[in-house]
């Protein structure tokens, strides 16, 4: 069998990759005091810079130079030129490789470090477990085995020995999830999860295949339809906690793999895989279920909303001659009325002057109809829905659990009133019933004279909870993306435990002091670091000298089609005046029209004169230097100009009485 392969090939050269940005070079490649007393132990140039590279390699990646090896140019260069030597004098050096291995294991001694050996492959494939109980991307995988080797001081081995550690480590963790997902079932719980790769009775897919299929559109059908897929998962009786101790991107990758596979294709795996796969899948799809679910109450609330504003402007635009008709008509009795009083004579033959009185009774019947609720709010039309919502809200509020910040306590109460109304089958709303949660807009559909409306006590506490889900105040057990905000945090007794123990894996120190402390120390030694280039000659892009530090200048990080690509651009577009250009804006939006005389009230002659004053104020030049700037323009007459930038009165509507006192000039 080939051996299995984590990475590419591109990631392998990655792995262990020498920097190229400069700063970083400078980091690694530079020799301290006591690097160059060691290296100077050495007889012969070559000797010594052969030393020297090999001390950056053992440094960063951490590697041993190959045999035949060719040195990392950079790295050779800045080495030599510490060394105040040439670079070519590295052919001598690699003649006689019995001497780099010298070298080689004088240096590991000398820096401390460990060749790679069978027992760090033990260690390290243990600590690498946890890990890859959380991961199964082998990029991740090999960059943690590098930087922990590091960290021990060990040399790195060949790129393709941790590769194999990686993959066999890798194996491991994925047997340990299969028993993590496995060990807590039942003999029947196993049957039932088999069960599942079996065809549905009166259908020609798998229960499987059946429970994973999508909602379809908004509707009830759809949303009992999607509860009885989630009933079906929760009969199983999977164990509460199963899948806790596995990492979420273990289970969320198995689930993706099994939801790829075949049925045909599951019933072939071995038995704890089989099983570990169904239970991710059912896990991950469980979750979905009740996302879609959810997601199918907000759009139906949603819809029964829309539905009922459109009927309230349908109906009022049916009804809009025959409002204009009684609008008229009691404009004509109104007047009559008015002339009864003013002449005193009986306003009741007014009105039968008009028209006969069973008639006008009969128009006020009319009237009442047409006549919309005083708030003219369509809301009263959402009640029309309410037998569709019952179809599928006693199964819906019954199925999910839900929980509640304090400011959304009330609705969850309303939602556990209408749970004992469904189960005990009562009618009547008890007088007792939370109402905490009806908004103003509700109450006069839910508060009536014989107490509370079910029927829109109901709709608005279904509509509350949509609007709490969508605010994050309400959360839901087994939901993804309604998840409570602390199932994503450690449980609290673990993290007060870890922080006494001192094992809080966190990143920052956990107190104020010792994280000052700990950038403190970080400052104090990039300065020290700083100190020493400085002192070398060697600071990148900047020179020390006796009259102060001179820093390079940045060269322009602009590519040369960027800037043909801009001269291209500015070419093509006019040459003109700016007070052209904003005079072509005035003929779009004729603001111009707004500035009059301080004095006279008339509006500018010369419309360009104008607009070269505003200009004047708005770079900040002046008047004095506008006049200079400006061939053909005098400061008298721009200081004339001055007070013609007045605005009308009725663009400023902040303008009251004591702002009368304010000049005219700084208003506009």
């Amino acid at each position: 069998m080939p051996r299995r392969e984590l990475l590419t090939s591109a990631q392998r050269a990655q792995l262990l990759a020498f920097p190229a940005d400069e700063g970083e070079l400078i980091r690694h490649y530079s020799l301290s005091k006591s690097d160059l007393a060691f290296v100077r132990q050495h007889r012969g140039d070559h000797n010594r810079l052969g030393v020297a590279v090999q001390i950056g390699y053992l440094r960063f990646p951490g590697r041993v130079l190959a045999e035949g090896e060719r040195p990392y140019p950079p790295l050779l260069g800045m080495v030599a030129v510490q060394l105040k030597l040439s670079a070519s004098i590295w052919d001598i050096y690699a003649e006689r490789d019995q001497t780099r291995r010298e070298h080689l294991q004088e240096l590991i001694d000398w820096l401390q470090l460990s060749q790679f050996d069978r027992t760090h492959y033990r260690a390290v494939a243990d600590w690498l477990l946890p890990i890859a109980l959380q991961t199964t991307q082998g990029m991740a995988l090999a960059q943690a085995v590098v930087d922990e080797l590091r960290r021990r001081h060990i040399v790195l081995p060949p790129v393709a020995t941790i590769e194999r550690l990686c993959a066999e480590v890798a194996t491991r963790a994925q047997r340990q999830v299969y028993r993590l997902l496995t060990d807590p079932l039942a003999a029947r719980q196993r049957k039932a999860l088999d069960s599942l790769l079996l065809l549905r009775e009166g259908r020609r897919v798998s229960t499987l295949t059946w429970i994973r299929q999508s909602p379809g559109a908004p509707s009830a059908k759809a949303v009992l339809a999607h509860i009885e897929r989630l009933q079906a998962i929760r009969a199983i009786a999977l164990p509460i906690d199963l899948g806790c101790d596995v990492h979420q991107n273990r289970l969320i990758r198995l689930a993706r793999e099994g939801a790829q596979t075949a049925v045909y294709q599951l019933e072939e795996y071995e038995p704890d895989r089989r099983h570990a796969t169904l239970v991710a899948i059912l896990l991950d799809t469980a979750a979905t279920l009740i996302d879609e679910t959810l997601d199918l109450l907000d759009r139906l609330i949603g819809s029964f909303f829309t539905k009922a504003k459109h009927r309230h402007e349908r109906e009022f635009a049916a009804a809009g001659k025959a409002i204009n008709d009684k609008v008229r008509l009691y404009a004509r009795i109104g007047g009559a009325l008015v002339d009864a009083k003013t002449s005193g004579t009986d306003p009741f033959v007014a009105i039968e002057a008009i028209m006969p009185w069973d008639q006008f009774a009969e128009t006020v019947k009319d009237a009442q109809r047409l006549a919309r609720t005083e708030d003219f709010d369509h809301l009263v039309l959402v009640g029309q829905h309410y037998q569709q919502l019952r179809r599928y809200a006693p199964a819906f509020l019954d199925t999910f659990e839900f929980s509640a910040a304090p400011a959304a306590q009330g609705v969850i109460d309303a939602i556990q009133t209408l749970r004992t109304l469904n189960r005990t089958s009562a009618r009547k709303v008890p007088a007792d019933a939370p109402i905490g949660f009806v908004r103003k807009r509700w109450q006069p559909l839910v508060f009536v004279d014989g107490g509370i409306d079910r029927k829109f006590y109901e709709l608005c506490a279904v509509a509350e909870l949509k609007n709490s889900l969508r605010a994050g105040d309400v959360s839901v057990a087994g939901s993804r993306q309604f998840k409570d905000f602390d199932a994503y945090l450690m449980p609290r007794s673990t993290f007060d435990g870890q922080r006494e123990t001192g094992t809080l894996a966190v990143p920052v120190a956990d107190t104020p002091q010792a994280y000052l402390a700990e950038r403190l120390e970080r400052l104090r030694t990039a300065l020290d670091e700083v100190n020493r280039l400085a002192e070398a000659d060697q600071l990148p892009d900047a020179i020390l000298k006796a009259d102060g530090l001179k820093i390079s200048p940045l060269d322009a990080d602009v590519p040369d089609e960027a800037e043909a690509l801009r001269e291209r651009a500015y070419a093509i577009l006019p040459h003109i005046k700016i007070t052209d250009l904003l005079l072509e804006v005035d003929r779009w939006t004729n603001f111009s029209q707004h500035f009059n005389h301080l004095k006279t009230g008339e509006p500018p002659k010369d419309g360009a004169l104008l607009l070269t004053a505003v200009l004047g104020d708005a770079l900040n030049l002046g008047i004095t230097k506008m006049a200079e700037a400006c061939p053909g323009t005098s400061m008298a007459k721009l200081s004339w100009l001055e007070g013609v930038r007045h605005f009308s009165p009725d663009l400023v509507p902040w303008r009251n009485d004591r702002t009368q006192a304010i000049p005219d000039r700084c208003l506009g």
